[in-house]
């Protein structure tokens, strides 16, 4: 095994280790002394952010998302304060969806992080003749948000539901989400 391929299982190891790794333990595997691994972790830091050396071992910093996805409905007036809401409580909006009773399910990414970002939609939207995806469903739409905790999700669903814009499920719509949770839970 040469210098890179050993980089890269390294990094492998790191990707899928659930506890910090031991410089003395990356040694014992590939054959070499612990000064090499040090030597190997200066020059993968160098190109991979987030590798962390603590006093139990080297860990890699994987920042864990959680995404739910909420309907809901509003005028097109309400569009940037729902977006708005949703980036104020931490949340980042990675596409809107429609469900079509002719066409489908509609999806279109998104990418909205910040008011900035909302600025920018709702500029772009004024200036072309456009409309909102969600005018085709008489308003209701969905919207897929990543966050970085479960309570930041919920605290953005708290304030949807709050503001008026969070729409409730129906029967099959529940049923939908039931099942995801339950094959979530399973894995």
């Amino acid at each position: 095994m040469n210098v890179a391929e050993r980089r890269e299982e390294i990094l492998k190891v790191l990707r899928e280790a659930v506890e910090p790794v031991p410089a003395k333990e990356f040694a014992a595997r590939f054959g070499v002394s612990r000064q090499v691994i040090v030597q190997d972790f200066a020059v993968i830091r160098a190109s991979v952010p987030g590798i962390v050396s603590t006093y139990r071992g080297y860990v890699l910093q994987q920042e864990r998302k959680h995404t739910r996805e909420f309907k809901v409905c509003h005028t097109d007036e309400d569009a940037s304060r729902e977006l708005n809401l949703i980036v104020d409580y931490g949340g980042h909006v990675k596409n809107v969806s429609i469900s079509h009773r002719v066409y489908g399910r509609v999806s279109v990414e998104m990418d909205i992080a910040s008011r900035q970002d909302v600025r920018e939609f709702t500029e772009a939207l004024a200036t072309a003749k456009s409309t909102l995806l969600s005018k085709a469903t008489s308003g209701y739409h969905y919207h897929l948000v990543e966050a970085a905790s479960e309570q930041r999700l919920d605290r953005i669903e708290e304030q949807l539901a709050g503001a008026g814009i969070l729409a409730p499920l129906s029967p099959w719509e529940q049923t939908r989400k039931d099942e995801r949770i339950s094959q979530s839970l399973i894995r």
